[in-house]
């Protein structure tokens, strides 16, 4: 218990570049976070996804909400727009998804430490060919807190690297 209400506004969170895509003409497009609160509890952030950005088919180790507020993301199951909740259970697979034309934004949480376990990375590879892209390797963020299993996640999701 922290004895009332913590408040953040989103400009006073620093922003992490998770992951990055370059596409055949040269282009990139990334997903920024916010991470708003970190607990060993719960993970509330903040994703704002450039067009064309995407992310690999992966769950969570926590309960998981997303909140689309601006632009859409697209998987095989559809578009996800504008107020769009998407709901998965601990242990649910999502993705790959790419950011529509507009990009994406969008709230989360996850109920949990929240770190990430992968899905099939051939899916993922099929998924980079079909869209003319290559996903580029970036340094592990430093703001990753001491219990996060984050820091053990593998590259597959994140496409973080270690130095």
């Amino acid at each position: 218990m922290y004895g009332g209400p913590r408040i953040k506004h989103l400009d006073d969170v620093p922003t992490e570049e998770m992951l990055r895509f370059r596409f055949e003409d040269g282009h990139t497009a990334s997903i920024w976070e916010k991470w708003i609160e970190l607990s060993p509890d719960y993970v509330a952030f903040w994703n704002k996804w450039d067009p064309g950005a995407m992310t690999p088919q992966h769950g969570h180790h926590g309960n998981h909400i997303n909140f689309i507020v601006q632009g859409e993301i697209r998987s095989k199951d559809g578009v996800c727009g504008v107020g769009t909740h998407i709901m998965l259970e601990y242990g649910d697979m999502f993705g790959p998804w790419v950011a529509g034309p507009e990009g994406c934004e969008l709230y989360g949480f996850i109920a949990g430490e929240g770190s990430p376990f992968p899905g099939d990375p051939a899916v993922f590879a099929a998924f980079l060919a079909e869209h003319g892209a290559e996903q580029v390797p970036l340094p592990m963020p430093t703001r990753l807190p001491p219990w996060s299993a984050m820091k053990n996640a593998k590259s597959q999701v994140t496409g973080w690297t270690v130095d």
